[in-house]
């Protein structure tokens, strides 16, 4: 299994962005879909997770700016993000618990991750 991300580049506060993320492989099923975030300095941070039934949670940090949406047809989650601030500026990755075809376990899969600039 590969999950794709793209979609980061350099945008100026108050600009948007959209990531995507595509898994790909031999899937059974794509369960819990999350962008994380590594800022310069900064430890990990979970962005936001969506759930195969379309739950959503976003952190703090980012509430009320960033959307997160899937379409469980291409196995793809999306990361929309507005009003972006120059503290967003990150590596972005996505992660996804996937059960491979023909068994039972899941697992957490990762991203290569997506390089985000704000610019202030």
């Amino acid at each position: 299994v590969q999950l794709q991300a793209y979609g980061g580049g350099l945008v100026q506060a108050g600009g948007s962005l959209r990531l995507s993320c595509a898994a790909s492989g031999n899937i059974g099923r794509v369960n819990d879909m999350r962008w994380y975030r590594v800022a310069p300095g900064k430890q990990r941070e979970l962005v936001a997770t969506i759930t195969s039934g379309g739950s959503t949670n976003v952190a703090d940090s980012v509430k009320g700016r960033f959307t997160i949406s899937r379409d469980s047809a291409k196995n793809t989650v999306y990361l929309q993000m507005n009003s972006l601030k120059s503290e967003d500026t990150g590596a972005y990755y996505c992660n996804a618990d996937v059960r491979l075809a023909g068994f039972v376990a899941y697992r957490a899969y990762w991203g290569q991750g997506t390089l985000v600039t704000v610019s202030s």
